[in-house]
């Protein structure tokens, strides 16, 4: 299985800009090209893979709940 998270020239495309938007607004710096995705490069690898499993975590949870709601509703 492939654990890298794989982007769209589009998305990465708008996650770089995203990034640079941030910078600029809120720290008043102006980040180039590089910079942008060398911070998208260093969450992707490093704070990606926290965010996804917590996703899968809760979707566990909220599904397991759905499943005890089927066995809620049995007839005996």
């Amino acid at each position: 299985m492939n654990n890298k998270i794989e982007l769209s020239k589009d998305k990465k495309d708008n996650m770089i800009a995203a990034i640079k938007e941030y910078f600029l607004e809120e720290r008043e710096e102006d980040l180039g090209d590089l910079a942008a995705v060398l911070i998208l490069d260093f969450f992707i690898e490093k704070l990606a893979p926290e965010i996804y499993n917590q996703g899968v975590q809760d979707s566990y949870r909220y599904m397991n709940e759905k499943i005890q709601d089927l066995f809620e509703i049995q007839k005996y």
